[in-house]
């Protein structure tokens, strides 16, 4: 293990240290699973969590926030405290120190962009598994660990044996209560220093962090910079990623998907280099987000070399994260995806509908304590998803099933309503997610297609249908 000091911690990180200088002999790591010597990354710690930390004989504790006494505290118990005014500055090197002391010789692949990243990355994983290689990825169906704004991605990849190949999803921008994170892409893909370097998209998602389609472009954009590796994925379609050509090194190999690319879609499959490498019928998933998706994770695989016959097999084999796309019942047809931003939305609900048969219902939970701003344009894209289509919206604010941090405000949920009201959008409200769910499932027969849409809010929405199937409340109409 590469020896590391807690005052030269400190100066990586931009940060002040208090209380001794003293040696590093653990990992980056979280509070609640720290061991003697780690090092505890906490966006805030108040007294209570530095006498936990001093408890488990953590070497040192970073933070941006230090409430309470904890100042006091981590003096009178004689325990390391580093004070940084930006603690994405100690998650990213972090996520560096790992990565060079456990996992130096791996192949590494970065994913960003606005959507379709947690997809990309978990397919692009599966390809790599069917090729033989121990790898890692940050994707999980609740997308816990792939915000990269704590150290547990470091902490995993510490704790890993013998990795070859990591896959890890960076998010486009990040911010933390009332703070932007500038440069997240940027710092996150440096840390990582990868040899591919997959785009999705460019589109607005995280309103309040960026203004702007000009603002996402230059947060996604700054994964580029200083970039060295092999290759650079580039979504066809999507114009401004086309402009990062421009940024792109000389040496890097640029591969593109889309409707015209070296991964291509066209009616009879996905073509790679003008030769058919998977039929429609092939494809797991029909959704345009998914072909989307699916191109992308076959060009990344060509840009490590990947041998065709794996890759086809990988995406045959692949089955999708929680929460995407997934059909929970078939009489009625109920379809649970993690849409939650204006193109997601819009991709989902057009894709329901395609496969829809009779009338759709759509169960959506408004999105809490993201901001008004956020939940107007998606219920505009909600509201221009519907038009021409046999629906029933019921919007759910889910009081009952999500935490303070996503309660959903009244001014949101105003918002929301005034926006549907505008465009002629009918609809019902809610407040708890039982009797959203419980009006969906009374109204429809088994004919029809249930669509449920949201984040937190609708996450718990599966396990509501099946008990309610267990207390016997009758499913099919």
């Amino acid at each position: 293990m590469k020896k590391l000091t807690t005052a030269h911690l400190a100066s990586c990180i931009q940060g002040k240290l208090l209380g001794k200088d003293r040696q590093i002999t653990g990992i980056f790591n979280i509070l609640k699973s720290a061991k003697n010597g780690d090092v505890v990354i906490r966006h805030w710690i108040d007294s209570s969590g530095v006498e936990i930390a001093a408890n488990k004989g953590v070497a040192c504790i970073v933070t941006q926030d230090p409430r309470e006494e904890a100042i006091y505290v981590a003096d009178k118990l004689d325990i390391c405290l580093i004070i940084t005014d930006k603690i994405e500055y100690a998650n990213a090197f972090a996520l560096s120190w790992a990565i060079n002391t456990f996992a130096s010789q791996t192949l590494r692949v970065v994913i960003t962009g606005t959507n379709g990243k947690s997809t990309t990355s978990h397919m692009i994983h599966h390809i790599l598994l069917q090729a033989g290689f121990r790898t890692h990825t940050n994707t999980d169906s609740l997308s816990e660990f792939n915000t990269l704004i704590d150290p547990m991605v470091a902490k995993q990849i510490s704790e890993s044996k013998r990795l070859e190949a990591l896959v890890l999803e960076v998010s486009e921008v990040q911010g933390w209560e009332d703070r932007i994170m500038t440069d997240h892409a940027y710092l996150m893909t440096r840390a990582i220093h990868p040899q591919v370097l997959v785009f999705t998209n460019v589109s607005m998602d995280h309103i309040g962090l960026v203004n702007s389609i000009e603002d996402a472009y230059r947060e996604i954009s700054g994964a580029l910079r200083n970039f060295d590796g092999k290759a650079i994925v580039l979504n066809a379609d999507d114009p401004l990623l086309m402009k990062m050509k421009d940024l792109a090194p000389p040496e890097a190999e640029i591969i593109t998907f889309g409707t015209e690319g070296r991964v291509e879609l066209k009616d009879e499959g996905i073509f790679l280099d003008g030769t058919i490498l998977l039929k429609k019928e092939e494809l797991p998933f029909q959704s345009p987000h998914f072909l989307q998706n699916t191109m992308a994770a076959i060009a990344a695989s060509k840009a490590i070399d990947i041998e065709n016959e794996i890759i086809k097999k990988g995406v045959m084999t692949y089955q999708a994260l929680k929460r995407r796309f997934t059909i929970i019942s078939r009489k009625p047809l109920i379809i649970d995806d993690f849409a939650h931003n204006p193109e997601g939305i819009k991709a989902t609900i057009r894709s329901a509908a395609e496969i829809s048969k009779h009338k759709l219902y759509i169960v959506c939970s408004i999105r809490g304590s993201r901001g008004e701003a956020i939940n107007e344009i998606n219920a505009m894209a909600i509201a221009e998803s519907l038009q021409g289509l046999n629906y029933a919206l019921i919007l759910t604010s889910s009081q009952e099933v999500v935490d303070p941090a996503n309660w959903v405000q009244e001014e949101e949920k105003k918002i929301f309503i005034e926006v549907l009201k505008k465009e002629g959008i009918q609809y019902s409200h809610h407040s708890q997610l039982h009797s959203a769910l419980f009006e969906a499932l009374n109204l429809s027969s088994s004919h029809d297609t249930i669509l449920l849409i949201g984040a937190q809010g609708m996450d718990p929405a599966s396990h509501v249908i099946e008990r309610f199937k267990e207390e016997g409340i009758k499913i099919v109409g």
